[in-house]
């Protein structure tokens, strides 16, 4: 799985200096120096039974309690160093605003991550081994209704030589996105709402989807941008959607899908599919990218898909017919 979002900060530490990488991922991940050569990997292990279908509570730590609850999920550490690893593990805060999932410095708290003990809390991970850990969230009964954010890390360090010098800190962590109220969770929702062609600064073309989030959760899309009916009959496709973009509750923001550099002007007919968990929209517009800049937004329009029920009335009224008229036929046969 990709990183959603890689930070990179120098510090001074005592003597020496600390480089610290922060990544939130999805499902697993790896951090290292040298991350070919040894580095260290957490996934979720444990999926809600209601959520089972759900691709993002498959990455993500995702879930609706009410105040006073205790949840615990397993979380597996995996190492491909040849020589047995140390980490550490704890929850850090976590924070959503202008379309991203941003992690705070270092162990940097919120409400969320002092809700959320990891046990162990340190762990010696096996030559090319694994681990496991468990994950418990405590809600307090007095806790206000919404959704909070925060990451559990895996945290390794490299050891300074005799003299001093640098000291490498990596951690790499699963996103928790926790809702709580009563009832039921809140409903997942977003509209897209515009298309937008424009061109890079280095004049390669992309189309920008103004989203917004109509929800009551948090949302990571991910999706397709198809280009249909271009000049001469081309058609282009289908485009990733930049990975990253994490649009909060109410929050509207631009999704850039980069396209290839060789593109014709156009015009196109686009279509595209955006989805976040179990919730999928797929909108379309007629768009001509500009040389420069970016031409005015036209409006996304709905594709519905095909219903399925009708669908199946009219194919079991086909079937229907035919077996009248391979019947008549029989009778035709047999009176002669």
């Amino acid at each position: 799985m990709g990183v959603s979002r890689l930070r990179l900060s120098v510090a001074s530490v005592l003597a020496g200096l600390v480089a610290l990488t922060s990544a939130a991922v999805a499902l697993s991940s790896t951090a290292s120096g040298s991350e070919a050569a040894d580095s260290v990997g957490i996934r979720l292990l444990d999926v809600p039974a209601g959520a089972v279908d759900d691709p993002r509570a498959r990455l993500y730590i995702v879930d609706h309690v009410a105040p006073g609850t205790s949840f615990q999920r397993r979380v597996e550490v995996s190492t491909t160093s040849a020589a047995p690893t140390a980490v550490e593990l704890y929850a850090g805060g976590a924070s959503v605003a202008n379309g991203v999932f941003a992690v705070a410095d270092g162990r940097t708290a919120n409400e969320l991550s002092t809700w959320t003990l990891v046990d162990p809390s340190a762990l010696n991970v096996p030559s090319r081994g694994k681990a496991v850990a468990t994950v418990t969230i405590a809600v307090p009964g007095d806790a206000a209704p919404g959704e909070r954010y925060a990451v559990v890390w895996v945290e390794t360090r490299s050891s300074p030589g005799p003299a001093g010098g640098v000291t490498q800190v990596n951690r790499v962590g699963i996103r928790v996105y926790l809702s709580v109220g009563p009832g039921g969770p809140p409903a997942a929702a977003f509209e897209i709402d515009s298309l937008t062609a424009a061109r890079s600064d280095d004049g390669r073309p992309m189309v920008l989807a103004s989203v917004h989030n109509t929800g009551g959760r948090a949302l990571d899309l991910d999706g397709s941008l198809s280009l249909l009916d271009g000049p001469g009959g081309l058609t282009a496709g289908p485009f990733p959607v930049d990975l990253g973009v994490t649009v909060g509750i109410a929050e509207t923001v631009p999704v850039e899908i980069p396209l290839d550099a060789r593109l014709p002007a156009g015009p196109w007919d686009a279509q595209l599919t955006l989805a976040s968990g179990l919730v999928e929209r797929t909108v379309r517009g007629e768009l001509t990218f500009p040389d420069t800049g970016a031409s005015p937004a036209v409006p996304a329009e709905p594709v519905a898909s095909a219903p399925i029920v009708p669908a199946l009335l009219g194919l079991v009224a086909i079937l229907g017919v035919s077996v009248v008229l391979l019947a008549l036929g029989m009778r035709s046969r047999q009176r002669s």
